[in-house]
């Protein structure tokens, strides 16, 4: 049976991350939500479809995956999601960005960095960016960390984290305090964006409404916004034995099932 379209959504498509991996892909009609556990430093249920199968679809799934997963897609779907299933919360706005296109300008400067880099990159996080999930050695598979340096010394850094086959995710971005103003984490972008837009058709990230220089930045760069929200559980979800169990399927690709 093929996967409704749902599944091309480049959310989705990240959230599934390598066929036969952790994730958990579950239909209902033309909507697709996909269990990824530690996803960005979180249990995610992402969601995507029409209201009218992604609701009853989230009222399924979550007693079957449990209470650490926060359902994950776009803001007018998940506030309709939050309004229909019982024991869950709203918990953030934010933005989902996106580019299949190299940046422009030069990116001279920015470098790959290597493990013994860690130390160093996980300093400047914890005193430009002590918040974000991406740290060296916690972002799945593959993680790669790019950087900049002036003086000798790191003064940007950013990351290729939790990347799906086909959707490159940038994470960790940070700019030491006494480097900001300079470029410096423009470049480890644009750095990191053609490179991972030559092995990939699309790069992404998630951004906060609040942060105004970090969406100017990814604009200039070329990605485009898209809002996003999270919920969380509140309370243990509703049992899912009243629903007709042949209405939801569960796969192991949103590629299609059988």
């Amino acid at each position: 049976m093929p996967a409704p379209a749902a599944a091309l959504d480049p959310l989705v498509r990240w959230a599934a991350q390598e066929p036969g991996g952790a994730s958990r892909v579950f239909i209902r009609g033309d909507a697709v939500a996909v269990a990824a556990p530690g996803l960005s430093g979180r249990d995610r249920l992402v969601v995507a479809g029409p209201a009218a199968d992604a609701v009853p679809l989230v009222r399924v799934v979550l007693p079957r995956i449990g209470p650490g997963f926060r359902p994950f897609g776009d803001r007018a779907l998940l506030r309709a999601v939050v309004a229909e299933v019982p024991g869950l919360a709203p918990v953030a706005d934010f933005g989902w960005m996106q580019t299949d296109r190299p940046p422009d300008g030069p990116a001279e400067g920015a470098a790959w960095l290597t493990a013994a880099d860690a130390d160093e990159t996980s300093a400047l996080l914890d005193e430009a960016f002590p918040a974000s999930y991406a740290y060296p050695g916690r972002c799945g598979p593959g993680e790669r960390w790019a950087g900049v340096r002036t003086g000798g010394r790191l003064a940007a850094v950013a990351a290729l984290a939790w990347c799906a086959p086909d959707v490159a995710f940038l994470a960790g971005v940070a700019t030491a305090p006494s480097a900001r103003g300079l470029g410096l984490g423009r470049t480890a972008c644009a750095f990191l964006l053609r490179e991972a837009l030559a092995d990939r058709p699309l790069a992404a990230l998630v951004v906060d409404d609040a942060n105004t220089p970090a969406l100017r930045l990814y604009r200039a760069l070329g990605l485009a916004y898209r809002p996003l929200a999270a919920a969380a559980q509140r309370a243990e979800p509703r049992s899912a034995s009243s629903a007709p169990p042949e209405t939801i399927r569960e796969t192991s690709s949103t590629r299609s099932s059988r």
